[in-house]
């Protein structure tokens, strides 16, 4: 295998500035699925280690050897911690409890408890996790503990705690909070532990929801060899679609860091392989050659859902790879379902080619830095917990001229997806042959060119969404890009159609979501709407196998990674129903025939019976906007099923059936100057029909300009833009009426109904600023407040593909120009 010299590219599509400029709240760095989703939450890659989109940490370090000097470019060291008093994710252990207002002095170490309870931890009301079923309102919990040696660097509870919370350490209160936390946090206390007997004392309220309590103590450990490792200076941090590219200046060196996620939309076999490329380009900056050398290192938690969870390591080669790996010793393939969860089935791999002479070894978490900077690189731990995976690279002597090298992170997750009962393996394994060395071998050996065709990618996506909108928005394509993408697992169903499965990221974590799919579609359409197909066929397989029987569409398939039928609560009838119908629409306009339409039309058909029937003027039902609640009379809904009724007729004229699209047609039609009385609000249009002191976004409308339906007149989409310009917030057009906050992708389909370019660069210039501004550090959250620019809820979902929406409109416009 050749040595790759070829620069990264940082094309056209890249945006430069200073390191203390923001460019996103969080920063893209490995982008496969949401389970393989690494990110960087501050603007300078060495303030914090690196973390899961959910905020869990999954670190990743990289440090630089410069004549012996050792900078920090990537991540930052976990600090380590001695167990004092182990909680129950470590050890099992006991404690004395009551239920009932104990007397005065419960907290002191001489207190009697012998009258208390005897439970396990945690105290909880989840019935699947306790140990002890706490549902009362109150407990109290003492727990004593005998230590001898007292003497600690720095004291910290480890508390998992839900809600209200006072704890005592020999009889002195050291910590008290209101509220709760949903995992293990450590806080620091005073020390006031004492030789020989110790008694922790909880009293912690149960206010509304869960219940839980969970304690421990730790003692935070001193580092000395941190303190020969210096922080590399950050020059830059630049994005494109594809890659986050850092710049440093670590001494007389200069490193160029880029991660790339090849998540090609037009190339199915680079977009599904599970393989990021970590490039290192090294360069001498004061004209002296220098000796330098690379470290990596990748954290097992990357494999794990917490990281108490026990794994196993291996080291060995193959296929000119060196190769580390790594998973959990219990494998429980496809066993959680939920949202703020992490893979903890499958293996992780760390490559790199075998000419480049590296050394691969593996230690635990707390010495990996000591093990680069002491040259200590013979160990290799097979078991344990919080491991690290190591790469060192030599460079040799670098002058002016730069030397690039590379190694590739990836994930083999063996089974993806439940199916109907059934688990079916990733895109890329559906030959039954190709295995995870095999793929990691041929993304090596085509680094040189995948990295091209990413950096024409980048270039040509950059450059059409500047045309489409401007400058600003073709920034924001750029964050949305990956984060939508990364946001879906690709698999093939048993009747052997593409699967294409979104997850509900901090939104419920439902799986397949037909309105999270809908805001997703525009970046699909544009680029390849067979991955459009593949968000719609389980949707439309749930109907047709009789395994959902309702008269309209389903909402969801179930938990990711579950999908065995819907689990959300209530239906979306119009919502949904309108939805799959727009969306098969759009896709026979964008690949030029109605043969997906023509599969799935007995479906349609009932679908926009329904329509007809319920969908003009809504029921008392929710919408994709289920968070602000249930509404009658949903002007915007009602436009959804008009828009709907308008795409069935139009795939009825291509089937070649003119009298049933004759038809539709004739019934949307009738339907628009209804809806153009009843929403009149005078200079707007109403949230609710015949409220006119209600207004609210009409971004279903956007699809009659998009698709050319010629269903509402122009003076319609006049309207509303000129109201929605009097309304905007400094972090953007607020959803409706009823409150402040927006959802960002809905204003980005509203800015696409302007006439003007000036009005949709008016109402997507405050997007840019809730981007690149927000105080909440977080992937892209989609759901935000106009006020002050904080999120509000869901992060790094997929409906922030929902900004290309204005590329659409502008490529099928020159289409029908033609």
């Amino acid at each position: 295998m050749k040595k790759v010299l070829l620069a990264i590219v940082c094309a056209l599509g890249c945006f430069t500035a200073g390191a203390q400029d923001r460019k996103a709240p969080a920063y893209p760095l490995i982008t496969h699925n949401p389970y393989f989703s690494i990110w960087s939450f501050s603007d300078t890659l060495t303030a914090g280690p690196t973390k899961h989109w959910t905020g869990k940490d999954q670190p990743m370090l990289g440090l630089i050897s410069v004549d012996g000097q050792v900078y920090r470019f990537l991540g930052k060291p976990d600090k380590t911690y001695k167990t004092i008093l182990p909680a129950s994710d470590e050890q099992p252990y006991d404690s004395k409890y009551t239920e009932e207002v104990p007397a005065t002095g419960w907290a002191a170490n001489d207190f009697d408890d012998k009258q208390w309870k005897t439970g396990d931890a945690p105290f909880t009301d989840d019935k699947s996790q306790a140990k002890t079923l706490w549902e009362s309102k109150d407990i109290w919990v003492r727990r004593k503990f005998s230590i001898s040696n007292i003497s600690v660097n720095k004291l910290y509870l480890k508390l998992h705690h839900d809600d209200n919370i006072e704890v005592y350490l020999n009889g002195e209160k050291v910590f008290h909070a209101v509220g709760w936390t949903g995992d293990f946090k450590l806080i620091p206390i005073e020390n006031k532990l004492k030789q020989g007997e110790n008694v922790l004392a909880i009293h912690c309220a149960n206010t509304a929801g869960g219940a839980w309590l969970d304690v421990g103590l730790v003692d935070e450990q001193q580092d000395a060899t941190s303190e020969k490792v210096m922080v590399a200076d950050q020059q830059s941090v630049d994005m494109n679609a594809t890659q986050t590219i850092y710049k440093f200046k670590c001494g007389t060196a200069d490193l160029q860091l880029t991660f790339t996620s090849p998540l090609l939309l037009t190339d199915m076999s680079v977009l599904s392989r599970p393989v990021s490329y970590i490039s290192y380009k090294v360069r001498s900056n004061d004209g002296k050659p220098h000796n330098v050398k690379v470290y990596f290192g990748a954290s097992t938690t990357i494999a794990v859902n917490q990281p108490t969870q026990l794994v196993t390591t291996q080291k060995y080669a193959t296929f000119g790879l060196s190769i580390l790996k790594a998973g959990t010793v219990d494998q429980p393939i496809l066993q959680k379902k939920g949202d703020d969860l992490r893979i903890d089935w499958g293996y992780m791999y760390v490559a790199a080619t075998k000419p480049e002479n590296v050394s691969q070894y593996i230690t635990r978490g707390s010495e990996a830095v000591s093990s680069f900077v002491n040259s200590n690189t013979n160990s290799t731990v097979t078991q344990g917990k919080q491991l690290m995976l190591n790469t060192v690279i030599p460079f040799g002597y670098v002058s002016k001229v730069p030397v690039e090298k590379f190694v590739e992170v990836g994930y083999d997750d063996l089974y993806s997806i439940q199916y109907f009962k059934q688990n079916l393996k990733a895109w890329w394994k559906q030959d039954g042959k190709v295995t995870i060395e095999k793929v990691l071998s041929t993304a090596a050996m085509q680094y040189a060119t995948v990295i091209q065709k990413c950096g024409q990618f980048n270039n040509t996506l950059y450059k059409s969404a500047e045309k489409a909108g401007g400058k600003d928005y073709a920034k924001l394509c750029v964050l949305a890009y990956r984060q939508s993408i990364a946001a879906h697992s690709i698999t093939k169903s048993p009747q052997d159609e593409i699967l294409f499965l979104s997850k509900e990221n901090f939104s419920n974590g439902c799986i397949n979501t037909v309105d999270v799919t809908y805001p997703s579609a525009p970046l699909y359409l544009l680029y390849n709407p067979k991955l459009l197909e593949g968000m719609l066929n389980g949707i439309f397989y749930f109907s047709e196998s009789g395994k959902y029987k309702q008269n309209y569409a389903a909402h969801d398939l179930g938990t990711y990674p579950i999908a065995n039928g819907q689990i959300y609560g209530e239906g979306m009838p119009v919502e949904e129903s309108g939805n799959m119908i727009i969306m098969t629409d759009a896709i026979t306009r964008t690949e030029g025939n109605a043969a997906f339409a023509h599969k799935h039309w007995v479906s349609l058909t009932k679908w926009v019976s329904y329509l007809v029937n319920e969908g003009f003027d809504p029921t008392n039902q929710l919408c994709t906007d289920d968070f602000a609640g249930h509404l009658a009379r949903n002007a915007n809904l009602s436009m959804k099923a008009i828009v709907g009724i308008a795409c069935y007729a139009d795939m009825a004229g291509k089937l070649g059936d003119h009298a049933t699209a004759k038809k539709y047609r004739a019934i949307a039609d009738g339907m628009v100057g209804r809806w153009m009385k009843l929403a009149d609000a005078g200079d707007h249009y109403s949230l609710v029909f015949e409220k006119p002191d209600t207004w609210s976004q009409k971004y279903n409308l956007v699809w009659d300009k998009v698709l050319g339906l010629h269903l509402f007149p122009q003076s319609v989409y006049d309207r509303e833009i000129k109201y929605y310009l009097t309304k905007q917030n400094e972090f953007g057009l607020p959803l409706d009426s009823r409150k402040t906050y927006t959802k960002s992708d809905w204003i980005m389909w509203s800015a696409t109904l302007a006439k003007d370019k000036s009005d949709f660069k008016a109402l997507a210039a405050p997007v840019y600023k809730y981007a690149t501004e927000t105080p909440t550090r977080v992937p892209l959250s989609d759901w935000h407040e106009t006020t002050d620019g904080k999120q509000v809820g869901f992060q790094a979902r997929s409906v922030v593909g929902g900004y290309f929406m204005k590329m659409l409109e502008a490529k099928l416009s020159a289409q029908n120009k033609k």
